[in-house]
């Protein structure tokens, strides 16, 4: 990866040595910067329990050293960390302690607050902001996840539940958005692998299961996109399984590889790259040993080192774990030259992404809107679709409805595979989709023609019914600014071309009222547009029917019909639309399938011209971006 901050080597212009110092110590983008590589195991059991704070650097090879000690006795307990501070947090016999350290000294932990419940058994996880315990007993299972704000002091606050009461679960694993838990004693062992969403509270969600179920507390790692679970205790016997999942999706975990030795009641953290797993037990034998993985490729566990003494029922905390993408070196196409993250929103976010398409494709694609040039690989859908319910967006998170009644989400500052995002009101597909930066709006459909249902973007769920459009129509194009939605065109039963154009009140509910009428009557006018003009490129209409080069515009903010804007550089329908206020751009299409990507000067009127080449001719797909005409 290229650099991605100024020094004497690559500044352009004249650079203050402040600018630099600052972009070095504040932003966290000069190579190297914020990739933790110090593993923490605090307390457990050899076998009566002990105080000890020890630490290994996790990017090299060797024995734990010495870091200090917690303030009491305790095994049997859950750990977390972000980038500066370390936790462990309750403890048997069951209490709500909560302690801290900080990664960059040695010393003694400190008293941080209480957790909401005191508990035993119980299992933690973080992201920079956050720290989650979740489960435990006391003496019954308990359900709870409460959470604290790791760089204030101060009492957990409660976050939601398990989707089942269990204790000794697996260390928890994390992105910077997403938590997972699995497994546990419930009071058997479990396979169950559910997930949060770190900065909203809720309940958990079934995420997949385990290739077996295993409890009595395990060692668990991840990277920025991987989780991987290590040991644990099946009926009867410990075992060396190493599982993994890849988090941003849903699905049940494959096999990784083994441990070099079958134990349960270990610890395990690391960094983005390696994963290890210290300590545990085997009845009778209770072990010393550090294996570690390479997160990124499957195989079984290498030895690492040693801990100073046999130890169980311990935890481990991590500063470089995949919770913490923020310290990590930024990706050079989604940031500036100088290191610091290009803001989005309205008129500031670049990233243009395009989701499916026909032949029923799972592909993610994105251009930067600014620019010119070819299409570049995102990652994948959580299954392949064509003829999608339309994509929306906020400035941090982009959805795509899918061709049967579920979305998916991405978060546009990390590139990687979609997520479960939760179900539409109504199964249906060949409809859109508009957005501001809370709310997103479905419209209309093949099955449900006048659906209109709604999702708040910051929160995972299924969609409420937001009212009726105004007419039946599947294929249809939409747009919308902070406080509008608009849609277009269509194709309504048994094969009539439609030019209606209709609106909605986003921040409200309530069904469409009629805007004016289209130029061409057409099906598949995609959209997207400014803050002040909404912009429809192509479509199949006309005499004899065949796709169109026609662009429309209108005025968001009152009623009238459309006006000519100019032509395409291919005449085609179903191509994928979005925008970054200033430019819209025009992604693939049918009549035959494109490759090509067209733009315009969303202020001015006037044809398309040539922006570049999609990854695949493709079209019928969604496109959304972080800084369309309805991020205010």
């Amino acid at each position: 990866m290229g650099t991605s901050y100024p020094d004497r080597t690559n500044a352009r212009g004249v650079w203050k040595l402040s600018d630099i110092t600052k972009n070095k110590i504040t932003d966290g983008t000069y190579p190297n910067a914020g990739i933790g590589h110090r593993g923490l195991t605090f307390g457990g059991s050899e076998p009566s329990e002990v105080n000890k704070i020890e630490f290994i650097t996790i990017s090299t090879t060797g024995n734990a050293t010495d870091f200090g000690d917690l303030s009491r006795t305790e095994g049997n307990f859950g750990g977390f960390g972000n980038f500066t501070r370390g936790f462990a947090g309750g403890g048997e016999p069951a209490t709500n302690i909560l302690e801290y350290i900080h990664f960059a000294t040695t010393g003694n932990a400190s008293d941080f607050g209480d957790l909401t419940v005191a508990r035993a058994g119980n299992k933690g996880l973080a992201n920079e902001i956050r720290g989650l315990m979740a489960g435990g007993e006391d003496p019954s299972m308990s359900n709870v996840i409460d959470f604290v704000t790791i760089a204030t002091l101060g009492n957990a606050t409660d976050f939601g539940n398990l989707t089942s009461a269990r204790s000794m679960l697996a260390d928890g694993v994390s992105t910077s958005t997403r938590g997972i838990f699995a497994g546990g004693i419930a009071p058997g062992e479990s396979n169950v692998i559910e997930f949060v969403e770190i900065d909203s509270a809720g309940n958990a969600v079934d995420f997949g299961d385990l290739t077996q179920a295993r409890g009595q507390g395990y060692g668990a790692t991840s990277s920025t996109s991987r989780g991987v679970f290590m040991g644990g205790d099946q009926p009867d016997s410990a075992t060396n399984i190493i599982d993994s999942i890849e988090i941003g999706s849903l699905g049940n975990a494959t096999d990784f590889g083994n441990l070099t030795q079958a134990r349960t009641r270990s610890a395990g953290g690391g960094n983005n790259t390696r994963g290890f797993c210290s300590g545990g037990e085997s009845d009778p034998n209770v072990y010393n040993i550090i294996d570690f993985v390479t997160i990124a490729s499957a195989g079984d566990a290498t030895d690492f080192g040693d801990l100073s003494g046999s130890r169980r029922l311990h935890t481990s905390a991590s500063n470089g774990h995949g919770g913490l993408i923020e310290n990590f070196p930024r990706a050079p196409e989604l940031y500036s030259p100088t290191g610091r993250p290009l803001s989005s929103g309205l008129e500031i976010g670049q990233l243009g992404v395009n989701a499916g398409g026909d032949g029923d494709i799972n592909v993610i694609s994105f251009v930067t809107i600014d620019t010119t040039g070819n299409a570049q690989d995102f990652g994948d859908l959580s299954a392949a679709q064509s003829y999608a319910m339309g994509a929306g967006s906020s400035s941090t998170r982009g959805i795509f409805g899918s061709a049967a009644n579920d979305s998916d989400y991405i978060t546009f500052a990390t590139k990687g595979n979609s997520a479960f995002f939760g179900n539409l009101s109504a199964d249906r597909a060949q409809g859109d989709a508009l957005s501001n930066d809370t709310r997103m709006v479905f419209c209309g459909g093949n099955s449900n023609k006048d659906v209109l249902d709604y999702v708040t973007i910051a929160t995972i769920g299924n969609a409420a019914d937001f009212g009726d459009l105004n007419y039946e129509s599947r294929l249809i194009g939409s747009t919308a600014n902070n406080t509008r939605g608009i849609v277009t065109g269509g194709l309504s039963e048994p094969n009539t071309m439609l030019n209606h154009i209709s609106y909605i009140t986003i921040g409200s509910t309530g069904n469409a009222q009629d805007f004016g009428d289209l130029t061409l009557a057409r099906n598949r006018p995609y959209g997207s547009g400014s803050s002040t003009r909404g912009v429809f490129m192509g479509g199949y209409g006309g005499s004899p029917l065949a796709g169109q080069n026609v662009i429309d515009y209108i005025t968001i903010g009152s009623t009238g019909n459309a006006t000519d804007f100019g032509d395409l550089t291919v005449a085609r329908y179903g191509g994928q639309n979005t925008s970054n206020n200033i430019r819209q751009i025009n992604m693939g299409g049918s009549d035959p399938a494109l490759n090509t990507i067209d733009y315009v000067t969303i202020a001015s009127t006037g044809n398309a011209a040539d922006f570049g080449d999609m990854l695949n001719a493709v079209g019928h797909g969604a496109a959304t971006s972080n800084g369309h005409g309805g991020l205010s």
